[in-house]
């Protein structure tokens, strides 16, 4: 029996590296680069085409092993089959989420702060989207980076898997993994690479490496 997309070992794999986009064309690519979970993100789609976009990317993501997740609308996870849903703190509550989505489906929070984070691994969340680690230009809404420091104060607020979002890249994802998260989470690193696919190779394999001298440091 497969395990569930919600067990914390398999999570914690599924988010080395999680790319945003809001085309197949894309998914498909860093799909084929490396990337370990695909999250769906666009602002200006229709419900319908949303629905549309998800199921094209919940058949890629099944052939590569991958993890799709929704950006903010629970009704499009749970209508395209997705695996998991991430919300941000102005979307409706974890707690809520949680109740509707049932026990199936992978539920992430955006947590800039320790008190976000306990709030949100109180609320049932699975994972802690964490950020900005970095300055970025891919949201507008991104508020200030937390830097490292920041990030190492979120991570040691919770047990969650976390994921560092914002200004990472393959030269910085290594200083994310050191402070305390689990993977990355980028959009233009890949997305607006010369090579999508060997962006997202670049990137895994920075993680990777960050985790193995991460944990070569705690033995």
């Amino acid at each position: 029996m497969s395990l569930s997309w919600r067990d914390p070992a398999r999570l914690r794999r599924a988010l080395v590296l999680c790319v945003l986009v809001g085309s197949r064309e894309v998914a498909a690519q860093a799909l084929a680069g490396g990337a370990t979970a695909i999250q769906l993100r666009h602002k200006t789609l229709s419900g319908r085409d949303l629905c549309a976009l998800g199921s094209a990317l919940a058949e890629l993501c099944a052939a590569a092993g991958a993890l799709l997740l929704v950006n903010d609308r629970l009704d499009v996870a749970l209508a395209c089959g997705a695996g998991g849903v991430h919300l941000g703190q102005d979307d409706i509550p974890a707690g809520l989420a949680r109740a509707v989505a049932g026990p199936g489906l992978v539920l992430g929070v955006s947590a800039a702060t320790p008190a976000e984070a306990a709030a949100a691994q109180r609320a049932g969340a699975d994972y802690l989207g964490t950020g900005p680690v970095y300055a970025t230009g891919s949201k507008g809404d991104a508020g200030e980076p937390i830097g490292p420091a920041g990030l190492r104060r979120v991570a040691a607020a919770s047990a969650l898997p976390l994921v560092g979002i914002g200004g990472l890249d393959a030269t910085n994802a290594g200083a994310a993994i050191a402070a305390g998260a689990d993977g990355v989470a980028v959009i233009s690193a890949v997305a607006a690479a010369p090579d999508l696919a060997l962006a997202a190779a670049g990137l895994a394999a920075a993680v990777r490496a960050g985790l193995a001298a991460r944990g070569a440091g705690r033995s």
